[in-house]
């Protein structure tokens, strides 16, 4: 049958050939599904990923991307969302009900806080902070009836306290509470969230994949990875009554990121060892945050469960430089340029007053200062330090 070019050009008969190979993954972009008959469309089904049948449920580009991150993290099934805020919101909405309570540590991310004291809360949904390195005798004695989800982080946000996992896990577990883990500074390279040893592992974890699974700054994406088939189920059925999904050109940025991942990780590892080693003989600093450091809360704990540190870094300033100084030190910072996130190759310096981020007392008084060590030279980012430094000045 002869058609309109305009026809033609939409049905056109060409398909190309089967088994073209190369490094990068397809992207497969698509709302719409085709659908060879009315059984193929009513007996296909997008769970078990053997099939697809619309664009929010998967396609290969996204599938491929799950089963990698899954891989990554040691888990076994792992769902891709707009953010790792939206997983996080996700993995809430998913487990807990009107009544249920859940426990946030201190150092918690920020965002993940005004999540539990606003929309969680109008869901009848109600929180508590605990202090994560008050161990696991502290927790087991907040966890009550109402208890169904704990949250931790290792490292904590911004601050980088590492925790007593494996005893926090087990006090949860000896309660039937169900473990979630941000796992973003750790991000599957740090250690294996889903075998802590001793039989323990969390029961989720979370990742913002905006960060070192991108690490190029220009991607916004999060996962949640479960090794469980009936938990990953029901947060499946949440991710898809709820309408999540990612594009295709996003994944596709992560999926070329991933295989340089754990270069990526160990390069700025060490540079950032470095750089917190540099900081600790500094006069202006009162105390260096970085888990391999020694003198860093919850050494101990980071040194008998990781293999790695990632690239944060946070500087406590002496109390006798105020706020105004320590701004002039941001302000004066050339190579480290001033913004949120990390992991990408760009180094950044973030100013942050934990009096306003914290319910337990912090442990400084000083202003705090979070650096997020790129891939430049690490000479050069210690001199933009040493420069910025003379801008303290004095008060």
């Amino acid at each position: 049958m002869s058609h309109d070019p305009s026809t033609d050009l939409i049905h056109h008969p060409y398909r190309p050939p089967e088994g073209f190979e190369s490094p990068a993954i397809g992207v497969h972009k698509g709302s719409t599904v085709f659908f060879p008959n009315v059984a193929a469309m009513r007996s296909r089904s997008w769970k078990d990923k053997s099939a697809y049948t619309y664009g929010l449920h998967g396609t290969p580009t996204t599938f491929t991307l799950e089963e990698r991150i899954a891989t990554l993290e040691g888990g076994r099934h792992t769902l891709l969302t707009s953010s790792g805020l939206q997983a996080i919101m996700l993995v809430n909405l998913s487990l807990l009900r009107s009544g249920d309570e859940v426990l946030l540590p201190d150092n918690v991310y920020g965002p993940s806080r005004e999540l539990a004291m606003h929309e969680l809360a109008r869901y009848g949904i109600g929180h508590r902070i605990y202090d994560p390195m008050g161990g696991a005798e502290a927790l087991a004695a907040v966890i009550t009836e109402r208890t169904r989800l704990l949250w931790v982080e290792a490292a904590g946000s911004v601050t980088l306290e590492f925790p007593d996992l494996r005893g926090l896990v087990r006090a949860a577990r000896e309660r039937g509470v169900t473990v979630a883990l941000d796992n973003t500074w750790g991000a599957g390279i740090a250690f294996r969230p889903f075998d802590l040893g001793e039989g323990l592992g969390v029961d989720v974890a979370i990742q913002a994949l905006t960060k070192y699974p991108s690490g190029g700054g220009d991607v916004l994406m999060g996962s949640i990875t479960t090794v469980e088939r009936a938990l990953h189920e029901q947060l499946m059925m949440t991710h898809s009554r709820f309408g999540i999904g990612v594009g295709a050109n996003d994944a596709e940025l992560v999926l070329r990121g991933l295989p340089s991942l754990a270069l990526r990780y160990r390069a700025q590892d060490e540079s950032a060892r470095r750089i917190a080693r540099w900081a600790e003989s500094r006069p202006e600093i009162v105390q260096v945050l970085h888990p391999a450091l020694a003198a860093s809360p919850g050494h101990e704990h980071w040194r008998a469960l990781c293999k790695g540190a990632a690239a944060l870094v946070s500087l406590v300033f002496h109390e006798r430089h105020e706020w105004p100084a320590v701004e002039r030190f941001v302000d004066a910072l050339r190579v480290f340029r001033l913004g949120y996130s990390w992991a990408g190759p760009v180094s950044l310096a973030v100013p942050y007053r934990l009096s306003a981020m914290r319910s337990i007392a912090p442990r400084w008084n000083g202003a705090l200062v979070r650096l997020a060590i790129g891939l430049e030279r690490t000479e050069d980012l210690i001199a933009d330090l040493e420069q910025a430094l003379a801008a303290l000045g004095t008060d």
